[in-house]
């Protein structure tokens, strides 16, 4: 029986501040492919990563602008082509009166293009990952903080890799292995 190809290693541990350690210390060795786990926001370890939020922001933007661009398009295209009514003496284009609709529909479109993009970016939902069968990847979610190491990374040599580890003092390291 032949076990499954390595997905890389985990190294666990009890604080936030050793996790963002071992992030800063991995990044500068060299490591390219890794990954951090943690019940909280650790904003220095994402930092660390070279994670950033951006994106996510210019995606909203860009969104609420065609949104907005749509709605005030269409809202003049209806009331200056195809039903032009003289309300109150207004001429059929006036422009104030398609702020409301345009305004709620570039907020509609900037809040979907947020919630859209941020799970893209971050490729979720998620449903199977190997690193979620590591040994107490469990307490991810509660207590414990996790540096994973893949092996897709150049640096991957399996001893190297857990040597590097252990000597970033965690509590433990495992093996995570692609089911």
């Amino acid at each position: 029986m032949s076990h499954p190809p390595p997905f890389g290693l985990m190294a666990e541990f009890d604080e936030a501040e050793t996790m963002t350690a071992a992030v800063r210390t991995a990044r500068a060795a060299g490591w390219t492919r890794l990954e951090a786990y943690s019940p909280y926001p650790v904003p220095e370890a994402a930092e660390a990563l070279g994670v950033s939020a951006a994106p996510v922001g210019y995606i909203a933007m860009a969104a609420a602008a065609a949104g907005a661009a749509i709605s005030a398009g269409a809202a003049w295209y209806v009331s200056v082509h195809l039903y032009p009514v003289n309300v109150g003496g207004r001429p059929p284009n006036a422009w104030p009166v398609f702020l409301p609709t345009t305004y709620l529909v570039a907020i509609l479109w900037a809040c979907a293009a947020a919630l859209i993009g941020m799970l893209a970016l971050n490729g979720l939902p998620r449903l199977h990952h190997p690193a979620f069968f590591a040994r107490g990847f469990h307490r991810a979610s509660e207590d414990r903080f996790f540096l994973f190491l893949s092996a897709e990374d150049p640096l991957y040599d399996e001893d190297g890799a857990a040597h590097f580890l252990r000597g970033l003092a965690p509590l433990r390291v495992s093996e995570v292995r692609s089911e």
